[in-house]
């Protein structure tokens, strides 16, 4: 069902406004999500005409933008992520493990995001690698699914990664070790591990010049100014926040469901837009129980700068796997760790039952949708779909 309000309205009632307003402060890839959010499943966009095989209802489907920072967009490329995802679960508990930047650097990722988020990607993902390699602790090589998200609650600049662990790994000599039920690595020997990684590399990148400072930080292009600006985060302990496992396979796809494909703002968060300010529900992570859910108004104009914040950079991966779980190694070290956990090795070739239909059913029989007829952008189809409307005696019942 549609929500009631969609973050394509505001972007379609206040968007003009916007652009006008911030003109020449705007880079392409922010007014192409603009565009893209506005003409997704409209007329703009071109598409078809579908019928139902049994009663012959008929409806019109506009075709999608695609773009991955649209709401609408997302839960169906949610869905064909995941399904190739459930072949790489074992039969082990999983960890929920996050990595969080301080202030000041998050202030230097803003102006800098394919860079430090890149930074944010390796030095996070060597942390784990080598920690859990340690004798001292698992002595193993684990997997790891790692997502960026670059904001807060509040749609505020906040970058942190968010990995899914099993819970073990393999042994240099091919063995499966697992890790104690509730405890995955030491977090204080993470976030120090953590904190040495990602400073002495960002200094590195400042020293090549590749970092650039715009506003109230153009003063730390200068190489003293931006030590004496990172002086307070070296002596801060770096929290690392891991979560208790999973319960089973199905929570972890649960939660990557929620996860993955998440955009900095979703549809059923919106409570009210009147033209003018955006009434929306948030998470105050500084408060406990009931009182935690929040209610923000913000205006059309800090609403739009504050979702566009979180623009990625072209051709930026966000979703990236790494040790068990990497592209290369994936299928090998996968078959390596169920022989050794006793399961039976998943299919060569996807099952060949019969996959979900991607089109809704029919409203009045519940009968399959088809595609009778295609329109391009800006057109119409020849003539007005034939419409049935439904009957107590036709809704169809899923049961």
């Amino acid at each position: 069902m549609r929500a009631t309000i969609e973050v394509a309205d505001i972007f379609r009632a206040a968007g003009p406004t916007y652009r006008a307003a911030h003109a020449g402060h705007l880079s392409l890839s922010q007014l192409k999500v603009m565009s893209a959010i506005e003409t997704c499943r409209t007329a703009a966009l071109g598409g078809h005409v579908e019928a139902c095989s049994d009663c012959g209802h008929q409806r019109i489907a506009y075709n999608s933008c695609r773009n991955r920072h649209c709401p609408r967009c997302q839960g169906a490329a949610a869905r064909t992520w995941l399904d190739a995802q459930e072949a790489n679960l074992l039969p082990v508990g999983y960890f929920h493990v996050v990595f969080t930047l301080p202030a000041q650097v998050a202030d230097i990722a803003f102006h800098n995001k394919a860079l430090i988020y890149d930074l944010l990607f390796k030095a996070a993902s060597e942390t784990m690698l080598t920690i859990a390699a340690d004798p001292k602790h698992l002595g193993v090589r684990i997997g790891i699914t790692a997502v960026l998200h670059s904001w807060g609650s509040a749609m505020t600049h906040h970058p942190h990664i968010h990995m899914i662990v099993p819970g073990g790994g393999l042994t240099q000599d091919g063995r499966w070790i697992s890790s104690r039920p509730a405890f995955l690595l030491p977090v204080r020997v993470l976030g120090t591990l953590f904190r040495r990684l990602f400073l002495t590399r960002l200094l590195d990148l400042h020293n090549a010049g590749k970092l650039v400072f715009f506003g109230r930080l153009a003063g730390l292009s200068d190489r003293r100014t931006f030590i004496r600006h990172l002086t307070p985060v070296r002596k801060k302990r770096w929290v690392v926040y891991a979560k208790a496992p999973f319960a089973g396979p199905e929570a972890v796809l649960a939660y990557l469901s929620r996860y993955t494909h998440r955009v900095a703002i979703s549809n059923s968060r919106l409570i009210a837009f009147d033209g003018n300010e955006v009434t929306f529900r948030y998470k105050d992570y500084r408060r406990s129980g009931a009182n935690r859910q929040q209610v923000m108004t913000l205006a059309a104009d800090e609403f739009i700068r504050r979702f566009l914040l979180h623009t990625l950079p072209r051709g930026f991966h966000r979703i990236r796997h790494y040790g068990l779980l990497a592209s290369s190694a994936r299928k090998d070290c996968l078959a390596q760790a169920r022989d050794m956990l006793g399961v039976a090795p998943a299919p060569d070739e996807p099952p060949t039952a019969e996959t979900s239909d991607p089109h809704p059913p029919c409203p009045c029989c519940g009968g399959t949708m088809v595609i009778i007829e295609t329109f391009a952008a800006w057109c119409q189809p020849r003539a007005p779909p034939t419409t049935r409307p439904p009957t107590r005696e036709t809704v169809h019942d899923p049961a």
